[in-house]
């Protein structure tokens, strides 16, 4: 909690994974929610995969947190994503990863 007073913010990566995801989601101070990339990758064939996202994203929600989908990997997943209600994508749908420093 002090570190949250001192404006520190934190988020649970891959959730959905482990059976103890749902008590740490509840019980730990997280501001964030990254639903777990093996849920979103098959998210447009998979109504399972769908349904698990939906459910993540709502539960997030619910908690007062933002929810970011990792493996939005095309324009497709994005746009099921945006339907849904997450509110952040992480993926090559989104953006190829590029260097954070220039090489001298």
């Amino acid at each position: 909690m002090k570190c949250k007073k001192i404006g520190f913010k934190f988020a649970i990566d891959d959730f959905g994974t482990g059976t103890s995801s749902f008590s740490y989601l509840k019980n730990l101070p997280v501001d964030d929610l990254k639903i777990n990339g093996s849920f979103v990758k098959n998210i447009e064939h998979d109504d399972v995969d769908r349904a698990m996202t939906e459910t993540i994203n709502r539960i997030g929600h619910i908690l007062g947190k933002k929810t970011v989908a990792e493996f939005a990997e095309n324009q497709a997943i994005i746009e099921i994503l945006n339907e849904i209600g997450v509110d952040f994508a992480q993926g090559f749908g989104v953006c190829k990863p590029t260097p954070l420093f220039q090489k001298k």
